[in-house]
């Protein structure tokens, strides 16, 4: 029920219990007076009746006195006057009409006025006026009269109560309604979409109610609230943007910094095409027949496709990228890493493998590049662990696993990519720190502490998570799990048919990876 509709009928209700308490006091109190203006009037014609009964009885005897008496009663309309003695026996014409119990007090020459209701007789009022003409008994004049008028008083009394009543609820109600619904119902309806809106996100359009009531406060307060919501709301979103922005500057630095570990590797793998072109072109300078000419060109023009893709790949890695998140395969992702990767490995004396577990398509909702970087630095952290060479795997398979407290949800099936290295391994006390920015047990120039950091920033923002299994002098597991999105087929990455297992060492990968 609406607010106005219980306003309306609380007022109606307490309106009706005054007005019913008012008409039955109303009520009482006319009766009350219509009883004593009859005693009134009927103590007058008892003083009036006594002395004239009493003078006939005493000068011409008790019949010509209740002649009189009878006269009397038949000439006034409603009241009638009886001669009664206390002493006559029931039935007998002069016994009252009243039991002898409630006219007691009339042998102490007392008068009485005595209201008798739904007898057999109707509704009387009876006044006895005691009349001292015997010494041997007691007699008195019974008035008795009709109490049908003042009923037909009441109740016409109580039917204009109650129309009242009735009429003053009907208006009263309607009234209570309209204003109700203008002061009330309205301004609600206004307050409660507000906050339906605001609830939605929508906090434009102030809420305007002219009235200077608590709802009109609110309706402002309401206002005020939204006015310092908004500044919030763009206050968060500069700070979020300020905070991602960050984030992106502090990921490119990251791949600015693994560029520069790649570098090293990435010179030597350009030296062998570089010799070749070298070569052959001094070959065509020395002059060479036109066939050896244009093999040695044919291959100078190999070389340096394969120059120019080496350089492209890098040069991709470390560009700036906006997260751009698509179903993507991970093991086509682990692949393209560890060709990136070949060249820095192999020079630690690092062999990396794909598990070939991954040939199966690993599907999930990913930004391709962010997923390349975080693979990046999980394998070059397990290449700076294996100080004495070593075997360096990546696998890509299906797992069901339960996340983390801090992450939260129920165990179920997730994609994980493993990176499984052979190296020094990490204490037990250093487990707990190692996503902590700039936390690093590197040596000095191997790394900053910000690449497990950024890797486990991203993951999370991807819906998984980074679990890490060490032992010292074992080696290390570090895992990424991450929900699969819908099966189907991978789709291959540009120039993928170009790129070879890293098992097969030293070849140019793909010329560019989204």
């Amino acid at each position: 029920m609406r607010l106005a509709s219980k306003l309306t009928l609380a007022l109606v209700f307490v309106m009706c219990a005054v007005l019913s308490l008012y008409g039955y006091l109303s009520v009482r109190r006319e009766r009350a007076l219509f009883e004593a203006d009859m005693r009134r009037d009927e103590h007058l014609i008892g003083i009036a009746l006594r002395a004239a009964v009493v003078e006939i009885w005493r000068r011409d005897g008790m019949g010509e006195a209740l002649r009189v008496l009878g006269e009397a009663s038949e000439r006034e309309d409603g009241v009638s006057f009886r001669w009664v003695w206390l002493d006559a026996p029931a039935g007998d014409r002069y016994a009252p009409a009243l039991p002898a119990g409630e006219i007691g007090e009339l042998s102490r020459g007392t008068e009485l006025f005595r209201v008798r209701r739904k007898d057999e007789r109707g509704g009387r009022f009876y006044t006895y006026a005691p009349v001292a003409v015997d010494p041997a008994r007691v007699g008195a004049i019974e008035i008795s009269e009709s109490l049908e008028e003042e009923e037909a008083y009441v109740d016409a009394s109580m039917v204009n109560t109650v129309t009242t009543i009735v009429a003053l609820a009907a208006l009263s109600g309607l009234l209570a309604m309209t204003f109700g619904q203008l002061l009330v119902g309205r301004p609600t309806r206004r307050l409660v979409d507000k906050t339906r809106r605001i609830g939605e996100g929508d906090l434009g359009g102030p809420l305007l109610l002219p009235q200077r009531d608590e709802l009109g406060q609110i309706a402002r307060e309401i206002n005020a609230m939204c006015a310092r919501l908004a500044d919030a709301q763009a206050r968060a979103a500069r700070e979020t943007a300020a905070r991602i922005a960050a984030l992106e500057q502090l990921r490119h630095a990251d791949r600015l910094t693994t560029v520069g570990q790649l570098a090293s590797g990435i010179a030597h793998e350009l030296g062998t095409p570089l010799n070749v072109v070298g070569g052959r072109a001094k070959m065509i300078a020395r002059g060479l027949p036109p066939e050896e000419a244009a093999e040695s060109a044919r291959i100078i023009a190999e070389q340096a496709d394969r120059i120019t893709r080496i350089i492209r790949q890098l040069l991709d890695f470390a560009r700036r990228r906006i997260a751009q998140k698509a179903p993507a395969d991970l093991a086509q992702i682990a692949r393209h890493t560890l060709v990136l990767l070949e060249p820095l490995a192999r020079k630690r004396g690092v062999a990396l493998r794909l598990d070939e577990a991954s040939a199966s398509p690993a599907r999930a909702e990913v930004d391709a590049g962010q997923m390349q970087q975080v693979l990046t630095n999980l394998v070059i952290n397990g290449v700076h662990a294996m100080k004495r060479g070593g075997e360096l795997t990546v696998r890509v398979e299906r797992a069901r696993a339960r996340p983390p407290a801090d992450h939260g949800g129920a165990e179920g099936e997730h994609l994980a990519v493993r990176v499984i290295d052979q190296g020094e391994g990490i204490a037990p006390a250093d487990i707990p720190r190692i996503f902590e920015p700039f936390f690093t047990t590197k040596d000095v120039g191997e790394g900053t502490g910000l690449g497990l950091s950024v890797s486990y920033g991203i993951v999370r923002e991807h819906g998984g998570w980074i679990d890490v299994e060490s032992e010292p002098d074992k080696g290390s597991t570090f895992t990424v799990y991450l929900a699969p999105s819908g099966e189907g087929p991978a789709r291959p990455a540009a120039g993928d048919d170009a790129a070879p297992s890293p098992r097969q060492g030293g070849q140019a990968g793909p010329a560019a990876w989204p």
